[in-house]
């Protein structure tokens, strides 16, 4: 491989990372590599910390979904704990965690894919951004901002502020639902789901536009991993593990969510610090899944909700098995809003939503506790074990995004074999690159959001190392 495109850094992501282009000498993408370059440690610095500190510690991960690490983390303290939260803490949880799912897949459709969607790949990237959006859709944008607006209100009434909250602790919730306050909400809900149905419109309005990235943007047969009820429905909480092929065939189901560590392996490479998660009786590489909203819609048999159901049922037209695209998860996204809002008013609307029993107190009673919920971006997994003094001994995330590594990997080389050709970088093909990306919405940037474009350097090299072709962005 005589030459290389180095995407150098990537932002909107969060965290550093970078994408690297290996062509060969005909200027044709023969391989792809997606390079976390940043090490965080979140697994080491917290041993020797109280487990019951764990919760607020690990919300710190990400600012943009850190309510789900927060409720994954009170789930492995749970465990810590022995103990069985009472009912409506369960509910208050879950409803936190409908608020966290509004506000974070709004974020990824309105404001970081739509300019793509809307405005065109190929636009000019001084406009291809949030604020063009609103130029050109001013209602769409408004709604996505109110739409996002609303999750995190639900964040801050329940849990006393938008950002890193310390709400769920192990037992439970730290104080019960007000009357007004559930009132609020429930006013707000029809709102949101007028919203998001519009957006589903929208979006299917437009599909007709990107044949050639429905195409090749991470398009391939894979496993795809998810909780779902016991009845086989979708589920973000709480539930059971399922993983299904590419037909939607089962291959493993009603999986204990603590036993993950004997159906999935997790591999190392040098050139990232991503790890390769994958489904160990298949191995590494060959045991590729991935998860997050398409793979939900994948693995559950229905949502459980009226309105999402309806678009489940147009959502499966597209395919005979299993919706393979990673192009579909901006589709996805925008069912599993319309189920977080039905859902919510259905936990909001229980008899026993305003009880005053919130938590359970305890004291340690196992060495070991596991936390498995759905993040936004997929399967979330906290694992911690401890000493006699109840301090961290050992802890392993497995975060969303890195069950996707192998996919996105993947994704990047189909979309650079079809849109990167010569020794010439066009603008088009850098940004669908990007977007394979940006289809998983990785949880590697938090805070590192760029306004529509990337700050990025690509550079086009020789097997001299002489520069060919340079596009830079400040």
């Amino acid at each position: 491989m005589s030459k290389t495109i180095t995407i150098d850094p990537v932002t909107r992501i969060e965290g550093h990372s970078k994408i690297t282009l290996y062509l060969n000498d005909e200027g044709e993408v023969n391989d792809a590599r997606f390079h976390v370059t940043q090490f965080r440690g979140f697994e080491k610095f917290t041993e020797g910390r109280p487990f019951y500190e764990m919760p607020a510690i690990t919300a710190r991960i990400c600012g943009i979904c850190p309510i789900s690490h927060l409720l994954a983390s009170a789930k492995a303290c749970d465990a810590l704990l022995a103990v069985s939260i009472p009912p409506a803490a369960e509910r208050l949880r879950r409803i936190l965690h409908m608020g966290q799912t509004i506000q974070s897949h709004a974020l990824s459709f309105f404001h970081l894919s739509a300019p793509d969607l809307l405005l065109g790949m190929d636009a000019d990237p001084a406009r291809r951004h949030v604020l063009g959006l609103a130029e050109a859709h001013p209602e769409i944008a408004r709604e996505g901002v109110w739409l996002r607006m609303f999750g995190q209100q639900i964040i801050e009434w329940l849990a006393g502020r938008r950002v890193h909250p310390s709400w769920a602790v192990p037992g439970g919730v730290g104080s019960p639902l007000t009357e007004e306050v559930r009132d609020r909400i429930l006013e707000m809900v029809p709102r949101g789901l007028d919203i998001a149905q519009r957006a589903l419109d929208l979006f299917r309005g437009v599909l007709g536009e990107f044949d050639k990235e429905i195409e090749t943007f991470a398009n391939f047969p894979s496993l795809f991993v998810s909780l779902v009820t016991p009845k086989g429905e979708l589920e973000l909480y709480d539930g059971v593990l399922r993983v299904v092929d590419a037909d939607r065939k089962l291959v493993d189901d009603g999986l204990d969510p603590a036993g993950y560590a004997d159906h999935l392996g997790e591999a190392v490479e040098p050139w990232s610090y991503l790890k390769m998660p994958y489904y160990k009786p298949i191995g590494y590489p060959d045991g590729l899944y991935r998860v997050g909203p398409l793979a939900r819609l994948n693995t559950a048999d229905r949502c459980g909700t009226p309105l999402a159901d309806a678009a489940l049922e147009e959502f499966r037209k597209l395919a005979d098995g299993a919706v393979l695209s990673s192009f579909y998860f901006h589709y996805a996204r925008l069912i599993e809003i319309l189920f977080a809002l039905e859902r919510l008013r259905e936990l909001l609307e229980h008899p026993d939503i305003l009880s005053d029993r919130v938590r359970a107190v305890a004291e340690p009673n196992a060495e070991e506790g596991v936390g498995v919920a759905e993040a936004p971006r997929g399967t979330l997994i906290h694992h911690y074990r401890i000493n006699d003094e109840g301090l961290i001994s050992w802890a392993n995330l497995i975060i969303a995004t890195g069950h996707n590594n192998m996919a996105m990997n993947r994704g990047i080389l189909q979309a650079a074999k079809e849109f990167v050709h010569g020794d010439r970088i066009q603008e088009g093909a850098l940004n669908r690159v990007e977007a394979v990306i940006r289809c998983y919405d990785p949880c590697l940037s938090c805070s590192t959001h760029a306004l529509g474009q990337m700050a990025i350097r690509l550079e086009l090299m020789d097997h001299e190392g002489n520069v060919l072709d340079e596009r830079m962005r400040e």
